[in-house]
């Protein structure tokens, strides 16, 4: 697949613009969610623990040391050489499904599972060197209740939009499902979705025939630690990296609490 030129940290497509640096501060903005779900994924765990009785948010230096890094993902990934084509190619689309059909396509352009930043927090991005899978990931502060909000807004995903369809720009018509992801039990509260968009065989204008099937999957994972919490997205055309998910999650929350213990130790 091309790839624009090389970045070494990327901030979501509608993230303050463009692309940021690896930590920043942006104003208000729309929140917004984004999920995606497996055809047989289990149930997300739905526990939520107590708050961080620290209510100070993470500093920039903090946010940016909570991002993953290649050696928490893997040999096969590497440091993100710019937005997959993908994303623009599929995920930017529009439905006349439900409002919350709508509000989903969008917060999964714009890459906020947890809606628009409105303090410090960091973001960063990996290439799949096997395939052309990207993860993304967000470390933010923002107020516990908000992100417990958006959770449970995400939840209701999977029933509101279990199936809907949306014109991208390039793909034509897609089906989109909409599904809990199963999840590790990690962090305080968490909520995983698998999003799928599937083009008929004359979806794109190409012609027909079952080779002519397009399909992409995206994982969306939130996940509130204490006080703090990331969201994060993997995406591939066909299948997902196997494990992917998962130990981005694992390895976020090790971060974040890692983060916090060395902030009180210091202090």
């Amino acid at each position: 697949m091309p790839r624009p030129p090389a970045v070494r940290v990327l901030a979501a497509a509608v993230l303050c613009a463009s692309a940021v640096p690896a930590v920043s501060a942006c104003g208000s903005g729309q929140a917004g969610q984004a999920a995606g779900a497996s055809p047989s994924a289990a149930a997300a765990t739905r526990p939520a623990g107590p708050v961080s009785p620290d209510p100070a948010a993470l500093t920039a230096a903090q946010a940016q040391a909570a991002l993953l890094t290649e050696d928490d993902l893997g040999a096969t990934w590497r440091p993100s050489e710019g937005v997959a084509t993908w994303r623009d190619g599929i995920i930017k689309a529009r439905t006349t499904a439900a409002p919350d059909c709508r509000r989903l396509l969008d917060a999964l352009y714009a890459d906020q599972p947890l809606g628009a930043p409105k303090g410090t927090y960091a973001v960063t991005g990996f290439d799949d060197g096997d395939g052309a899978a990207q993860l993304r990931q967000q470390v933010l502060s923002p107020r516990p209740a908000d992100v417990d909000r958006s959770l449970a807004w995400l939840r209701t995903l999977p029933k509101t939009c279990a199936r809907f369809t949306a014109t991208t720009t390039r793909a034509g018509v897609q089906t989109v499902r909409v599904s809990d992801l199963a999840m590790p039990a990690a962090g305080d509260a968490r909520q995983g979705l698998r999003i799928t968009f599937t083009g008929p065989p004359d979806g794109s204008g190409s012609g027909s025939g079952g080779a002519d099937v397009t399909t992409l999957s995206v994982d969306v994972v939130a996940v509130r630690v204490g006080g703090d919490a990331f969201a994060l997205t993997d995406g591939a055309p066909g299948t997902l990296p196997s494990g992917a998910t998962d130990a981005a999650v694992r390895r976020g929350v090790e971060r974040l609490r890692a983060v916090r213990s060395s902030g009180r130790a210091q202090a």
